[in-house]
């Protein structure tokens, strides 16, 4: 009897169990169902933290540079959308360029396409560096701007590895390439320079203008400025002259400091002498070289010139000056 009592319990209890091991998966799935779903709605929420995060830092970073706005005392910044303002319009109009919103004048300068940005992914200020390296771009002013113009940031979206996130007191790191040798020897003379008081011309200085017309020697390729029809004030005709050759200019070109040279001769004296400008010695490269404005040069071109053959005494603009001597000598042939 106590066997038979022993085993009925036995068979309760195994009953027992299978019908509490039958109701535990049913249970067991609920709650890790309901876990996941509270993992995946805490994971949304620190996602959706972590990229209006980083969206507010991306308000303290330049577009352009990825530097931090932190780094300019005054915290000055423009916004890379809108209308250029007064100030650079003033410096536009001077140099007789046209551009009315940002967007137009950053893809002229730094070659970047702003237009199709997004405010998850870039910045939609720019640093006062790059305002001021825009204006030296257009007003060719002597000033100690530097920026790689061909090597904007690359922005990307926020991620575990996001740069912007992880250096945002210093700005977004650029990467590390081998400065052009060029480039770098110009940094190196501008900071000699800026560091120098500008010498008085010394006699040896003045004597260097001869050296510089045996280099260039252009007497037969380039017009004397005795060929003005008409008697010009010293002060006009040596602004349309060489101030190397002292001829008329010829294929003029402009320096950073505002000097005028015929590009044939500016561009032998920087090969031989090094890279100054042969007027006031300040840091000068082939690069840096750009056309007058458009102003000066119709002005140029109209000066009015005597033919240099005896039996012609017509007065022909330096614009067609070649074009007349051309048809004498076809004349004669």
């Amino acid at each position: 009897g106590k066997v038979a009592d022993s085993l009925d319990k036995a068979s309760e209890e195994q009953e027992d169990v299978g019908s509490l091991m039958s109701q535990d998966p049913l249970r067991t799935d609920a709650e890790g169902d309901s876990s996941v779903a509270t993992i995946d709605k805490d994971a949304f929420h620190v996602n959706q933290r972590e990229s209006e995060a980083h969206q507010a830092r991306l308000q303290h970073l330049c577009r352009i540079c990825g530097g931090s706005f932190k780094a300019d005392p005054y915290k000055r910044s423009h916004p890379v959308h809108g209308p250029v303002d007064n100030v650079m319009q003033a410096v536009l109009r001077k140099k007789e360029k046209r551009a009315t919103s940002w967007p137009e004048l950053l893809a002229k300068v730094f070659k970047i396409d702003v237009r199709g940005d997004i405010d998850t992914i870039h910045p939609t200020n720019f640093c006062n560096n790059c305002w001021n390296f825009i204006q030296k771009k257009f007003s060719n002013v002597p000033c100690e701007v530097y920026f790689p113009r061909k090597d904007p940031v690359e922005w990307h979206p926020h991620s575990s590895s996001c740069e912007v996130c992880g250096t945002l007191s210093h700005g977004v790191k650029r990467k590390q390439q081998a400065l052009n040798p060029q480039v770098s020897k110009k940094l190196r003379i501008m900071a000699r320079r800026a560091r120098q008081i500008r010498p008085v011309r010394s006699p040896k200085q003045v004597n260097s203008k001869s050296l510089m017309k045996k280099i260039v020697k252009c007497n037969k390729i380039h017009l004397s400025t005795k060929n003005f029809a008409v008697d010009y004030p010293a002060d006009f005709v040596k602004a349309v002259s060489c101030q190397i050759c002292e001829h008329i200019l010829a294929d003029p070109v402009e320096t950073t400091c505002k000097h005028l040279f015929c590009r044939v001769c500016i561009l032998k004296c920087l090969k031989v002498m090094g890279s100054y400008c042969p007027s006031c010695r300040y840091p000068c490269f082939p690069t840096d070289l750009v056309s007058p404005v458009k102003s000066f040069l119709s002005i140029l071109n109209n000066l009015p010139l005597r033919c240099p053959v005896k039996e012609c005494d017509e007065e022909i603009s330096l614009e067609k000056y070649c074009h007349h001597l051309s048809s004498h000598k076809d004349a004669k042939d």
